[in-house]
């Protein structure tokens, strides 16, 4: 799950990456980690920043000595080499920070600045297992590491999720290596006491209202987050991931149906038109298809998908990637259920040439056919939509526009609406 935004920030000239084998690569403006298959630039994640920061952190407090860079192999492989920031050290402390670099991926983190305190803890490990956990106070121990959510790191608010309610949404990767980082120092320094590390993001609260952590039940901040240590730009496997984990939040809220919507469009029909909860929808941005095999993978009973006809009209032609660049049949699908109500060659034609989707409802709406047109647009769509839900899921659909309200709707539509309108969840729909 990738922090999504469309800004872009300066980073440091002189940051520089190395390969397993130590070799340095020093690029021109940006660290220049790697490229992927289309050319984009890789960056690092935010883990990757707290563990590096904390790193720099421990090296400092332990040695006495200012560390200005600093290494950090992530778990992809790629060794990183950082600039440090904002150095302050004290008697009791120190603390530091690297700046996030996202590479071409739209990140919303890219440019912040992620700091890391250490300091000697003055508290023993509670509720010690194998590997990690946490004390009473929520902190997370990583073999004699305490870490710690500071300012602009989001608390969990809900349940589903990696962290327990009232922890820090650091998550499992990031933590290990924050412990490996700084457990790497305090080994060369011999230190045998137990060090404390607060992760700090100080713009993270306000850039967090940006990203899906509010759905998510994150609340005042940003997930330090990363299984490889690596940004890769434009990860569909990040979308899709934030799909199942929305999904699963409902399901171990006690829920077995919920609304599917792709995004803005779908919510704000589902809250203003259908009086619907907007908290029991899952946005599925294009992947329908995706949407559907988690909610089977779930173990959900039902869903029902609520979507514009700009982009649900795909479905008709069993297109479950709803993007722009996987598949545009929208007029093809228009035209041709068009002929089947009996449009002549010159109305085909005429949809056929449109730009949108709301330009050729208009003009299946003058030959009087726009409602027997939807019924067999319909009909394909609840055709595709089943075959992909096999018969372990209720599925069904509404679509719309904002021009005409409801277009269509599926068999099960109505039913599934009323299930899911319940507020609180049955007790056959739970565990």
């Amino acid at each position: 799950m990738t922090q999504k935004s469309n800004d872009n920030s300066e980073i440091s000239e002189s940051s520089i990456v190395s390969d397993r084998n130590g070799s340095l690569k020093k690029s021109g403006t940006m660290p220049e980690i790697g490229r992927n298959r289309s050319g984009l630039r890789l960056g690092y994640t935010t883990g990757s920043c707290a563990a590096a920061a904390a790193k720099a952190a421990a090296q400092m407090l332990l040695s006495g000595e200012t560390v200005e860079h600093v290494r950090l192999m992530t778990p992809k492989g790629i060794e990183l080499y950082l600039d440090v920031e904002q150095i302050l050290r004290t008697e009791a402390y120190a603390e530091c920070a690297v700046r996030k670099y996202s590479g071409d991926d739209p990140d919303v983190t890219d440019g912040l600045l992620v700091f890391a305190r250490a300091e000697k803890a003055d508290f023993a490990v509670q509720d010690k297992r194998e590997d990690a956990c946490f004390t009473g106070d929520g902190i997370f121990v990583e073999d004699g590491v305490f870490i710690e959510g500071g300012a602009g790191v989001g608390r969990v608010t809900k349940p589903g999720l990696e962290q327990e309610i009232g922890q820090a949404a650091i998550n499992r990767v990031p933590r290990r290596m924050i412990g490996e980082a700084v457990n790497e120092i305090r080994k060369k320094y011999g230190c045998r006491e137990p060090l404390r590390v607060t992760i700090s993001i100080p713009e993270g609260e306000k850039t967090a209202e940006k990203t899906f952590n509010p759905r998510l039940g994150i609340e005042g901040g940003l997930s330090i987050l990363g299984t490889s240590g690596i940004v890769e730009p434009m990860s569909e496997k990040a979308l899709t991931d934030t799909i199942y984990l929305e999904m699963k939040m409902l399901r171990d809220s006690g829920y077995r149906y919920c609304y599917v919507v792709p995004g803005n469009y779908g919510t704000d029909f589902l809250k203003e038109t259908l009086k619907a909860d907007p908290e029991l929808a899952v946005k599925c941005s294009n992947y329908v298809g995706e949407a559907i095999d988690d909610a089977k993978l779930l173990g959900m009973k039902g869903i029902l998908l609520i979507g514009h006809v700009g982009k649900f009209i795909k479905l008709a032609a069993g297109v479950m990637n709803t993007h722009s660049r996987q598949a545009d049949c929208r007029m093809e699908v228009f035209a041709a259920h068009a002929a089947m109500a009996g449009a002549d060659q010159e109305t085909v034609r005429r949809v056929m040439q449109c730009i949108n989707t709301t330009e050729a409802a208009a003009i299946i709406r003058e030959q009087g056919m726009l409602e027997k047109v939807m019924k067999t647009i319909t009909e394909r769509i609840e055709f595709y939509l089943r075959q992909r839900a096999g018969e372990e899921l209720q599925i069904g659909m509404i679509l719309f526009s904002l021009e005409d309200g409801i277009l269509g709707k599926t068999e099960e539509a109505d039913l599934l609406l009323e299930q899911i309108r319940q507020n609180q969840p049955k007790a056959d729909q739970k565990e």
